[in-house]
Order: C-alpha cells, then structure tokens, then sequence
C-alpha cells in the first residue's frame, strides 16, 4: 500500500497548555483510521492541523511527500467534517452543494443529486436548511465532504445526530469509499463504529497518540 499521509512529531500549543505532543502517524491509501479520545484530548485540534486550519509549532505533514505549509497551504484533494459545517440556511441542501461545487468546478446538478442520494436525502426536497433536523444536516455535511470524489477524508464525529438507519447508511458508505482507496479519518465516541470501520485505532490523551491493540 501507498502511504499517503505522514504527521512527524507534531506538536501544538495554546498559551501553556500542550494539545498535541510530538503526535505522529502514518496512513496508507485504502484504509480507515480511527481516533478515539475524550472531549478536549486533542482529536479535533490534530484534524485541525492536519487540514491546515492551525499551525503547528513543530513538526511537520507530508501528503505524498509534500509538506503542509511549503509546498501547499491546506491539506490537498480532502473532504472533510470537523465540528458543525456551515451552510446557508435560507437555501435548499442541493443548492448548498450546488454553490460549494462550482467554485472549483462548472455546475453539474445531475452529479449534486447522485451525492445527495448517497447519503440518503431527497434532490428533490425544497425544505431550506434551516428546516433540517440535525441528522439531516449532518447527511449533507456527509455529501459536502465526499462530493468532489476527494482522495482523503477527515471525519470529525461524523455520525452525530444521526438515528439508527443513518448510522447503518454512513457505515456502508463509509466501507464503501474505502474500497475505492479512499484514506480515511475517524474520529467517534461510539466504540462500535470504530470496531467495525478501522484499520488501525488510535487514542489521544494527554496531547500524546498511541496505537490501540
């Protein structure tokens, strides 16, 4: 396997307090990677950095042998959910997708519509965002993450506010994209969505990352 991602002793500050501490991991295309960790143990802090939203204040991210930060400034051909997206809230979830989809590329609603349905949402629902229930949001947020058939994904909590079936739909689309080689990151409380997604888990604690199992 390719390895695609390689994080080399990250660290990460906020006036005294040490988030991340020489985190380091590396991740091959075609596998699902999980990261465990209670609120404020640095999950979202390291996705954040990852992605190139924070700077860290040392250490370094390759992505194919390109470091984050020199040779690009954000994380490259990613999808990615961390906390609660923002959408436009007077406008309908296709439209939403349709307006994000064409600041890199023309406008294409036939492909905004297969995406919705692969995340099971209606194309043809008229509701406004602001409608929608917060599983249905985080359905879109789903959509918004993997309509460019991004090479990497960055999942933060991915299946919050969704019931049962939402969960059992996002699990199989989950694998689904794993086996098109996708490379993936998970971060979940639930314990047995990480059982049966990942590859290799990891937890965070103390700022520190250590392989589970």
């Amino acid at each position: 396997m390719n390895e695609v991602i390689r994080i080399e002793k990250v660290s990460k500050s906020f006036q005294t307090q040490k988030v991340l501490d020489e985190v380091s991991l590396g991740c091959e295309e075609g596998k699902i990677y999980g990261v465990v960790g209670y609120n404020g143990s640095g999950k979202t802090v390291l996705f954040k950095c990852l992605c190139g939203f924070l700077r860290t204040d040392g250490g370094r991210i390759l992505v194919r042998g390109k470091e984050l930060h020199k040779d690009f400034d954000m994380l490259p051909n990613t999808g990615v959910i961390i906390e609660e997206p923002a959408f436009l809230a007077g406008f309908s979830g296709i439209r939403n997708l349709e307006m994000l989809y064409r600041i890199h590329h023309r406008k294409d609603r036939k492909k905004m519509e297969a995406v919705m349905r692969q995340v099971g949402l209606d194309p043809g629902l008229r509701k406004r965002v602001e409608k929608y229930s917060l599983g249905m949001r985080q359905r879109l947020a789903v959509a918004q993450a993997i309509m460019e058939e991004q090479d990497i994904l960055v999942l933060d909590e991915p299946m919050n506010g969704l019931d049962k079936q939402g969960i059992r739909d996002m699990r199989e689309l989950f694998l689904r994209l794993k086996g098109e080689g996708k490379t993936i990151l998970f971060a979940s409380h639930n314990k047995e969505d990480i059982e049966l997604l990942c590859d290799e888990v990891y937890e965070m604690d103390g700022g520190r990352l250590e392989r589970v199992g």
